[in-house]
């Protein structure tokens, strides 16, 4: 889905409004068990494909390829990569198994909010404002446990937590670009693939580059984001807000003496 078509599905549910309860429980045995695991039309956030990458040991070339398809959005000119299906007739998840997800610790985001889908606005304040929607399929049978959750019980025990921050602040890029009225530049484009879908390659490339000699950045962050794949796409997300909004809250550039022409 498109970030409008996202906005139209989760606008389309019953919205669970805050300290509002509902039943759900999700089990091996349950008749429906793994029946929300196949055709999916799932997009996958820099930090989904990061755990999953950490969980299957793979590259993210190769990750990328095998699992994904990518495109443009429209509205931003970022990229967009959506979670590829097997190709076998039910279209199911590559990591379904007869006892469950075989990456459940790294599963992603929007599997691990399952039965809610979860809106994100920046709040004008420098945070975010959610939203809770209730997806109840045909087939879900857990709605009819006993178990009783509300919208931040659920994102708990789900270990949503961990996917909160770094979501929230790429959604909030995003709609920093859309308020701004212009899509991102092809060159900015790529530059986005490389560092927050590719954070392998990312750091190989701050070495190549000497980024680090243009930015005001201790040694010990140094070797921590060359070392720690979430460590860098947390400065990824840092050096997008500087170089698309000359946000210097969180990086800022050195001042460099530049050269002149006669200068060897």
């Amino acid at each position: 889905m498109s970030n409008d078509e996202t906005k139209e599905f989760l606008d389309s549910l019953p919205e669970l409004e805050e300290g509002k309860t509902y039943n759900f429980k999700c089990y091996p045995g349950i008749k429906c068990f793994n029946a929300c695991c196949s055709d999916l039309d799932m997009v996958l956030t820099p930090y989904d494909i990061l755990r999953m990458r950490k969980a299957l040991d793979k590259n993210s070339i190769d990750f990328l390829r095998v699992y994904t398809v990518g495109h443009r959005a429209p509205d931003t000119n970022f990229p967009v990569f959506k979670f590829r299906m097997s190709d076998s007739k039910a279209r199911t998840c590559h990591f379904v198994t007869g006892e469950g997800c075989a990456i459940y610790a790294d599963r992603p985001g929007a599997c691990r909010m399952y039965p809610l889908g979860r809106a994100t606005r920046p709040d004008g304040k420098g945070g975010t404002k959610e939203q809770f929607f209730i997806v109840q399929e045909d087939h879900c049978m857990g709605f009819n446990e006993p178990d009783e959750w509300t919208g931040s019980s659920w994102k708990q025990d789900q270990g949503f937590h961990e996917y909160t921050a770094s979501n929230d602040r790429y959604m909030n890029i995003l709609a920093r670009v859309r308020e701004d009225g212009r899509p991102v530049s092809d060159k900015m484009s790529h530059m986005a693939t490389l560092a927050m879908y590719k954070v392998d390659e990312f750091q190989r490339f701050i070495v190549q580059m000497r980024l680090f000699d243009r930015l005001e950045i201790d040694e010990k962050r140094q070797k921590a984001i060359l070392e720690d794949e979430f460590v860098a796409l947390s400065f990824a997300m840092d050096w997008f807000e500087l170089m698309l909004f000359s946000d210097t809250s969180k990086l800022k550039t050195k001042n460099v003496p530049t050269r002149s022409r006669g200068q060897k």
